[in-house]
């Protein structure tokens, strides 16, 4: 694995670039401090030009708009030239002790601040709602579209030239990019990288094994003092989710877009070079300023493109597909649903790693990261993409090697023939559906069987262990109203655990289907996104127990076996249900959330604003 940093001048590297130091203005390598210092010297003398920055709109103001800007800068013991004719950077921090994925984000952003400052910028340090994925409730992605617009009118409303997203658990990611989107200006992610992989009883373990205990526990095939022991064995470090589950899709999904430094998706938390990467970060930013790269530059359309494919090849998770959507929607990319099966149809899954496979990030990093994957995947790419450093895509990764192949392997011999991502069609979802065939079983991925409704969560919890419930292996476990608006927020349900008395026949998956999400590190036959959802009178609201349902990956079909009339006859039936909050955000959300085709946004946030701000505060 390898980093370079070419506006900075520097490499850092842990094999393969010898004694080099540094990169001169022709290119070459700078190998001795004599040469790299009168290099320094002569980028700090182009730092120290004057420069058309977005920040001195507020800090070489005169009078008493001015004075107040820069006085109570000032009050920090902060010298005046350290804000004046220098690219301000915000380093935008979703920290938090209630996000556990992000709580070593104050260490990573020194880092950011020093890379900042070594390449002649002002780093600003600030929060933003930190969403953490395994504390909130009813579910964080209520909050996404919250926190995007905190990170838009934070990053709007101060003197920034240019921004840092530090971002890790699964929507800190999405929300800050949509924000940032929103805003247009230079921009670049620093993920927080993902945990060592937790070690129980001498066996490998990640979050994905808590589904598997989870009905093990309800079998009885372990006790319950044996799941909390693994407690403490699953998450062993700092980090994200150690498997490709959301957080690292999403970090894997902004370097693919080409938002973050080569090599960013795969580093561990804990591992210096996280550290490393995160400092060099700091210094590009403030050369992104002066060249004013901004995002809607590196966001085109043949870049979504690109993460499109690359997702497919690793198996990410599908949430994906509602938060790229959502990006394209705020930087004014016309994306569709169903872009995602036509791009994905031809790419294979080259990468092992759980839920689809056996293998943890820490083994992806190792074996090579996301560059080993995207210099696989070139020949189908758009190599010409533009990245955050100032090289495209294909400079980037041509030469990035794979050290196991049995970790990434080879687009000729895939690890499988599954895709990692169907987008489903039919009277059942007429605006779409998701599926990960890659983590379902093959045998149902072509299925008839008769549905067993559950009409909101507490119905499913109230009967699914019922040994009276009628259900067989054949069946098809129904879950309504779980989506964006019928939750609110569409929660990670819908891999619904199986009926205790379909486990105890030593049955492991059934074909599920619901209008809500799943984690990332879930797997099963799992239909996801049903649109339009239950809530907003879809089929799915109409579904009915012993109704038959035919699945067929193959031909990307999901279809309620109901006559028409009969459909007519139930929709006249059909009550919408009322408001789960008439105030606050909850009541903005329900009113104005767009459907998971659409990406789950507001319908308002569409689009963006810009970073222009004329008008004073006194």
């Amino acid at each position: 694995m390898y980093f370079h940093h070419e506006s900075a001048n520097i490499f850092y590297a842990d094999h393969s670039v010898g004694q080099c130091i540094g990169v001169g203005p022709d290119g070459r390598c700078l190998r001795n401090r004599k040469q790299k210092d009168q290099r320094l010297i002569s980028r700090n003398m182009d730092h120290q030009k004057e420069l058309k920055l977005r920040s001195q709109g507020w800090f070489d103001k005169q009078g008493k708009d001015g004075f107040i800007h820069r006085a109570w800068m000032k009050n920090q013991g902060i010298p005046a030239h350290q804000f004046r004719n220098k690219p301000v950077i915000g380093i935008c921090n979703t920290w938090s002790e209630l996000t556990p994925c992000n709580a070593h984000f104050r260490e990573l952003a020194r880092s950011v601040r020093d890379g900042v400052l070594e390449a002649g910028g002002f780093p600003l340090e600030f929060p933003v709602m930190s969403l953490g994925e395994s504390m909130m409730k009813p579910t964080a992605m209520l909050y996404r579209n919250l926190a995007s617009m905190d990170t838009e009118e934070s990053i709007r409303a101060n003197p920034l030239d240019g921004v840092v997203l530090l971002c890790g658990c699964d929507k800190t990611t999405p929300s800050t990019v949509m924000g940032a989107c929103s805003v247009d200006l230079p921009t670049l992610v620093v993920s927080g990288g993902p945990m060592l992989t937790g070690r129980f009883r001498g066996s490998k373990i990640s979050i994905s094994d808590l589904w598997r205990m989870d009905e093990k526990v309800r079998t009885g095939e372990i006790s319950t003092n044996e799941m909390e022991e693994a407690e403490a064995c699953t998450c062993r470090s700092i980090g994200h989710c150690s498997v490709m589950g959301t957080a690292s899709t999403m970090a894997c999904m902004t370097e693919s877009l080409g938002l973050s430094l080569p090599g960013n998706a795969a580093i561990p938390a804990a591992d210096s070079r996280r550290k490393v990467l995160a400092h060099l970060s700091g210094m590009r930013i403030v050369d992104m300023v002066k060249e004013n790269l901004r995002l809607s530059d590196i966001l085109t359309r043949e870049s979504f493109e690109n993460a499109i494919k690359i997702n497919t090849a690793i198996g990410g998770s599908t949430n994906f597909v509602i938060h790229l959507l959502a990006i394209a929607g705020r930087i004014g990319i016309k994306l569709s649903i169903d872009d995602f099966d036509r791009l994905a149809a031809e790419i294979p899954l080259i990468v092992n790693l759980q839920p689809s496979g056996k293998y943890y990030m820490e083994d992806f990093f190792y074996a090579g990261g996301l560059p080993a994957v995207i210099r696989e995947l070139l020949p189908v790419l758009h190599g010409e993409s533009k990245t955050v450093n100032g090289k495209t895509l294909h400079e980037n990764y041509k030469e990035a090697p794979c050290f196991d192949e049995d970790v990434i392997s080879p687009a000729s011999k895939p690890f499988k023939e599954e895709v990692g991502l169907a987008i489903l069609k039919g009277n059942l979802c007429e605006n779409g559906a998701v599926i990960k065939p890659s983590a379902a079983t093959p045998a149902l991925l072509k299925h008839k069987g008769q549905a067993v409704v559950f009409e909101d969560i507490e119905d499913y919890k109230a009967r699914i262990n019922d040994p009276g419930l009628t259900v067989t292996k054949d069946s098809v476990l129904v879950l309504k109203n779980v989506g964006p608006m019928g939750y609110p927020g569409m929660p990670e349900v819908g891999n619904m655990g199986l009926p205790e008395k379909i486990l105890k026949s030593g049955v492991t998956d059934m074909v599920r289907i619901s209008d809500g999400r799943m984690s990332g590190t879930a797997f099963g036959t799992v239909v996801l996104h049903v649109s339009p959802e239950a809530a907003a009178g879809g089929t799915l609201a109409l579904v009915q127990n012993g109704d038959w349902i035919e699945l067929d990956v193959s031909k990307r079909s999901l279809d309620l076996l109901v006559s028409n009339e009969e459909l007519a006859r139930r929709k006249k039936d059909w009550k919408p249900l009322p408001l789960h909050m008439e105030r606050g955000y909850w009541y903005l959300y329900q009113t104005h959330v767009q459907q998971a085709h659409l990406g789950a946004d507001l319908d308002f946030l569409q689009g963006k604003s810009g970073g222009r701000i004329t008008r004073e505060s006194h």
